[in-house]
């Protein structure tokens, strides 16, 4: 079967189905309303909402092919991890450089906007020192690229996206499109992830760049107070219907289709968000009280806020990065290992300090029992 071809001049597109989208985009919207009320209500959401930061780039790496855990790359963070297995330290680094991506665009954006300028600023730190490193970080193609079995020749590709020659007049449409206002912010956000994986203008990342476009976008339109939406979840969930309503884009001309899908995945991924930075702030809540109880200690809040932003951590780094005095650190640290509040999962040995988890936050995050 030949491969399928980037559907040249049917971008933007013009004959959208509205009425199968506008009964979709009402409860999309609603959904991320509710979502955004729970981010107005945490304090300091960039800290709480940390492991599920990780989480997202572990998932959105992990549908290109990483293994790493949420937890390894946490212990890998805390210096648990051993490098003896190359493999996995390089998949734990991709993930860390999605973060360190995600969190580079979010301060650009104050000053820069949403544009293929920021997008390559962006691809450069994604692609900084892990595979694909040396594939032009932060520069658009000059060679033509494909989609399929690795290895496979040109002919034997799923799908072939634009030609290098015509790459650029394909962002600069994008990017037009980008900054055009459209009858409804999601709709076209669901156009410009679609046109952007189908131009496939890097040489390698385009699939997480992609899709960290999407919370950069959503930041960016106000409709959301942060850039933390977790798409990655459901699209890693249901990595071949993901795949195929894209391929359809360019195969069938079935824009829409790829809208409704995408409008769902929205509703259903903002609804699992909503409910899981809820449980994240009625845990933060119910351990203030309990840790301050506990501890009687006007650290307390600092305590915590660490454990929350670094849910796997070393003893020598709760004092040190916490800047409370070190005998109040370890009296706080074996109050709450004592407690059942904290885990450890390394022992302390010589001068290799203890490495301590929160498996309860860790355990929300994944939104399953993992610890």
């Amino acid at each position: 079967m030949p491969p399928v071809r980037y559907h040249e001049g049917a971008f933007p597109p013009k004959d959208l189905d509205w009425s199968r989208l506008i009964p979709l985009i009402g409860p999309a919207a609603a959904a991320i309303a509710r979502y955004d009320g729970v981010l107005e209500a945490i304090p300091n959401a960039h800290v709480l909402l940390s492991p599920l930061t990780t989480q997202e780039a572990v998932l959105s790496s992990r549908i290109e092919g990483t293994q790493a855990t949420m937890g390894e790359v946490l212990e890998f963070e805390a210096g648990l991890w051993r490098e003896d297995n190359a493999q996995k330290v390089d998949d734990i680094q991709e993930i860390l450089n999605y973060r360190k991506a995600v969190r580079l665009a979010e301060s650009q954006l104050s000053g820069l906007p949403l544009s293929g300028r920021l997008i390559r600023k962006t691809h450069k730190v994604l692609l900084e020192g892990v595979r694909g490193q040396n594939r032009s970080p932060g520069a658009f193609r000059k060679i033509s690229n494909w989609i399929g079995p690795p290895g496979c020749l040109e002919t034997e590709a799923r799908f072939v996206p634009v030609s290098a020659d015509r790459l650029a007049d394909g962002m600069t449409a994008w990017e037009k499109y980008l900054h055009d206002k459209q009858p409804d912010a999601l709709v076209q956000l669901a156009v410009l992830h679609a046109e952007f994986e189908s131009l496939h203008p890097f040489l390698d990342g385009n699939g997480r760049l992609g899709r960290m476009l999407i919370p950069l976008f959503i930041f960016d339109k106000k409709l959301l107070s942060g850039p933390t939406f977790y798409l990655s979840e459901f699209l890693e969930a249901r990595r071949e219907d993901y795949y195929e309503r894209l391929l359809a884009v360019s195969r069938d001309g079935d824009w829409t289709g790829w809208c409704v899908f995408f409008l769902k995945a929205l509703r259903e991924q903002a609804d699992v968000n909503t409910k899981r930075a809820r449980r994240i702030l009625e845990l933060y809540d119910s351990m203030k009280t309990k840790v301050v109880e506990k501890t009687h200690s006007q650290h307390a809040m600092a305590a915590l806020d660490f454990i929350f932003d670094r849910p796997v951590f070393k003893a020598a780094d709760f004092a040190n990065k916490s800047l409370m005095p070190a005998p109040t650190a370890r009296r706080i640290l074996r109050i709450l290992r004592e407690e059942g509040i904290l885990r450890e999962i390394q022992p302390a040995s010589g001068r290799r300090t203890a490495i301590l988890a929160y498996p309860v936050l860790l355990n929300v995050a994944e939104g399953r029992e993992v610890f």
